[in-house]
């Protein structure tokens, strides 16, 4: 099988961006690799089956470097130092640094959490609009991370809004505005670091100072700034799948009278959700640190390879009729929503109890919510990573 003919996706493609899941779908039903034409960028490689994007994600053959994040032009030369974050360091640096940091974010502290997410969820809700249809996009999908992050973090509630603005542009995906932000990214990353260092707290910043004064060596200045800034605007993957979320249940009646009936099925629907309208569609890019023998054919050294998972997810060979949303459907966690391996989501168990408190919350609050427009009109932002909506108003 070595040397076959590869399925190639041009990502810019209009059909490609308005539908990624049947592109993708009939690539990995022709090869487990593709190949993905990014104009002006050139070409990178996509693994679309479950088992095979799975093994990349855990292969050190495939590492990120610095290649996986591009630095945008301009930054100034002060803050290139905190641009390098853990997700695109590999091996023992990696591992260090998300050792420090993962305490925060098991699953038992997810849930410890859960008290304070509710009642961020219940303010956001009361402070929606009294008239009139509402974006849930803007006025509750995009602030709720971004006000749950930072209560963890501890960035105080009046520099929330100013962060709420970097995640904004983070969100915008284009690039030039969150280069334009970055000095006061770094800048007021600085300042909250310096604020916990005179004044600790019960936040993850506080116990972050607390183990570089215990151990100097386990974490630099720089790194622990970087960690900072980085952990508040790498939070906000729960936004876009609560509003995909909200939608897929709109479109789907009895799976939304299913879920108001019956609370308990919210964890089993968030991963079904993430797995059937998640926002990632592709993985950090890892680059072949030669050429390497997989999926069938070799891969040139240098070359940077993704786990496509918009067609990991809807692979048949691990979920039965893959392209139905399914809330009570076995073994939906085995998603790669959150990716996998080393570099597996830190903020995973956080994202998903988040989404719960979010969609729960929202429905019991407003039994009659409706989408104001047909949900087929629902604007998509055109993103070949990512998959979101623009807006998404609705009627209560």
């Amino acid at each position: 099988m070595i040397g076959i003919e590869l399925p190639v996706i041009d990502v810019t493609d209009p059909a490609v961006l308005l539908d990624p899941f049947a592109a993708y779908r009939e690539a990995r039903e022709r090869a487990p690799l593709a190949r993905l034409a990014i104009p002006g960028m050139g070409e990178m490689w996509a693994v679309t089956r479950h088992a095979e994007a799975r093994a990349m994600l855990t292969d050190a053959r495939f590492a990120p470097n610095s290649g996986s994040y591009l630095t945008p032009p301009g930054v100034p030369e002060d803050c290139r130092a905190y641009l390098r974050t853990m997700q695109e360091k590999d091996g023992p640096e990696h591992a260090r640094l998300r050792g420090l940091v993962a305490p925060a974010f098991t699953a038992r502290r997810a849930l410890a959490f859960r008290p304070k997410m509710t009642r961020i969820v219940e303010n956001l809700l009361d402070a929606l609009p009294a008239a009139g249809p509402v974006d849930l996009v803007a006025d509750f999908a995009k602030p709720l991370p971004m006000d749950v992050i930072c209560e963890l973090v501890g960035v105080p509630a009046a520099d929330r809004p100013q962060w709420r603005e970097y995640g904004a542009l983070v969100a915008d995906g284009s690039g030039r505005g969150f280069a334009e932000a970055i000095p006061g990214i770094v800048n007021d990353a600085r300042a909250l670091v310096a604020s916990r260092r005179a004044e600790p707290a019960d936040d993850l910043v506080s116990e972050l100072i607390e183990a570089q004064a215990e151990d100097g060596d386990r974490l630099s200045d720089v790194e622990l700034v970087t960690l900072v800034w980085h952990l508040v605007l790498a939070g906000q993957t729960p936004a876009n799948l609560i509003a995909n979320g909200v939608a897929a249940l709109f479109a789907h009646p009895e799976q939304l009278a299913a879920l108001r009936a019956d609370e308990g099925l919210a964890a089993g629907a968030v991963d079904e959700l993430m797995r059937w309208c998640g926002p990632q569609l592709l993985t950090t890019p890892r680059f072949t640190a030669g050429d390497v023998e997989f999926g069938g054919t070799v891969i040139p050294g240098g070359t940077p390879v993704t786990a496509a998972i918009v067609s990991a997810n809807r692979d048949p060979r691990v979920f039965a009729d893959p392209d139905r949303l399914e809330i009570t459907r076995r073994g939906a966690g085995a998603h790669l929503g959150f990716a996998h391996g080393p570099h597996f989501c830190l903020a995973a168990a956080l994202a998903r109890v988040e989404t719960e408190v979010a969609l729960t919350g929202l429905f019991r609050r407003f039994p009659r919510l409706a989408p104001a427009v047909p949900v087929g009109d629902l604007r998509r932002t055109p993103d070949p990573g990512t998959w979101r909506l623009g807006e998404l108003p609705v009627t209560r």
